[in-house]
């Protein structure tokens, strides 16, 4: 079963390069990305916490703190964000959980329950799985859950964009419509009625069909 939408994100402790975190804790009154890796030292991964790295600004802007996994202990994570800064530009600014006994990758269904073993004795094919990325509410629910195959590295553009979406969905009762970037038009929710509508947007909206209900973006 996979952590669906909505639910509350399992709690746990684990040992990051920035020390022992218990995640709610950690994650506080925030938001949260959660991304995991399946191993140490892997080209595409390589590329994707350099690239996070270089953004964390943008996601610092917004209010989410990141924090990596990877199933490697926390001083191979250390050996390894030398090659990041080297071959990237930028080494990993955020923790990264060392996730050797794999409690945290079953925790989140990225592992079965049953696989046994540690970090050392597993490879990069035997963890394909951990590729998944969690996006977190100051609530603790899970908003977003997307998994990526080994070859395909992640657009960290595409969350920063969700994220866009999600902060701005919570706080008012929009939707957004499909590529919809920061400053565009937005639907109002199908759970808003007409009659609230008008109180909300006196102003009108451009409807082409009674369901499509198109405002400026709220402010």
């Amino acid at each position: 079963m996979t952590i669906q939408i909505g639910a509350v994100a399992p709690d746990f402790e684990a040992d990051t390069t920035e020390g022992r975190i218990k995640f709610h804790d950690w994650i506080g009154d925030s938001w949260a990305l959660l991304f995991s890796h399946p191993k140490d030292f892997t080209p595409v991964c390589t590329t994707e916490l350099g690239r996070l790295a270089g953004l964390k600004p943008e996601f610092d802007k917004r209010g989410v703190k990141l924090l990596g996994l990877s199933v490697d202990p926390v001083d191979r994570h250390a050996k390894w964000s030398d090659d990041i800064k080297e071959t990237q530009g930028f080494a990993p600014n955020y923790p990264m959980i060392g996730d050797t006994d794999l409690a945290v990758a079953k925790l989140y269904n990225m592992l079965p329950a049953s696989t046994s073993g540690d970090a050392n004795s597993r490879t990069a094919a035997d963890n394909a799985t951990v590729r998944t990325v969690f996006v977190i509410g100051p609530d603790k629910k899970v908003k977003l859950v997307l998994v990526y195959p080994m070859t395909t590295g992640r657009n960290f553009d595409e969350i920063l964009r969700v994220i866009d979406s999600l902060q701005l969905t919570a706080k008012h009762r929009v939707a957004t419509p499909a590529d919809w970037k920061q400053g565009e038009d937005v639907i109002i929710a199908g759970s808003v009625t007409d009659d609230e509508a008008k109180t909300i947007y006196p102003g009108g909206w451009k409807s082409p069909k009674p369901y499509i209900r198109i405002v400026p973006q709220p402010k």
